[in-house]
């Protein structure tokens, strides 16, 4: 069926690529408009400057939740026009496979939302370097880092006593939601897992940007 293609396009896109979107989103917030000297410019105006790092995370996250999204949109029409729109009938041994096309549907956009959140860490991080740099390719490189550093933490054995704090430790969880078992306690710890880590790469961004002399 051609609802699984976007499943298969979330799963590779969530692997890299999408966390270097996420991370330019959020990198670029602040950043960029240091580098290019309108940063100074739109604090003389009457807003202040919390004002400002909430307006930026809004456009970020719309930015990232947009880019999530198409990733489905675009892969349920290049997948229903390719093997068209119905369920899943699968005669496995024992037991019969069958996930319906609203169940699928239902599936995909809980499984976007998840991995919009479980990428949210590396959001935060290069959002708080945004906020400490004239330099936006720094602020995406410290997001992407953040990703690269955990899947290759989370995957050395001896630290498996640990590895449930690196934020890529639950990053597919989401795919027991088209194997048959739906949710589970997995997407559940990956969720809150993201909390600490964006209150606190978010509370630095905002302590920070608040007391720092803006030449630019």
């Amino acid at each position: 069926t051609g609802l699984f293609l976007p499943v298969v396009a979330l799963r590779f896109m969530s692997r890299f690529l999408l966390v270097i979107l996420v991370a330019l989103f959020a990198g670029d917030a602040v950043a960029s408009e240091a580098s290019w000297g309108n940063l100074r410019a739109m604090l003389t105006r009457p807003v202040n400057r919390t004002r400002l790092l909430l307006a930026k995370v809004e456009s970020a996250g719309l930015m990232a939740l947009i880019a999530t999204a198409l990733i489905g949109i675009t892969g349920l029409i290049a997948g229903t026009i390719t093997f068209g729109w119905h369920p899943l009938n699968l005669p496995l041994p024992g037991a019969a496979f069958h996930q319906s096309t609203g169940h699928i549907v239902g599936n995909l956009a809980l499984a976007s939302g998840y991995v919009l959140w479980s990428l949210a860490a590396y959001a935060a991080l290069s959002f708080m370097v945004s906020t400490m740099t004239d330099s936006p390719a720094a602020a995406v490189f410290a997001g992407v880092g953040l990703y690269i550093v955990s899947q290759i933490l989370n995957n050395i054995s001896s630290l498996d006593p640990i590895s449930s704090v690196f934020p890529t430790h639950y990053a597919d969880a989401w795919t027991s939601l088209f194997e048959g078992s739906g949710p589970t306690g997995d997407m559940l710890r990956g969720t809150l897992l993201m909390i600490p880590y964006v209150l606190i790469f978010g509370t630095y961004a905002w302590w920070h940007f608040r007391r720092k002399d803006v030449l630019s």
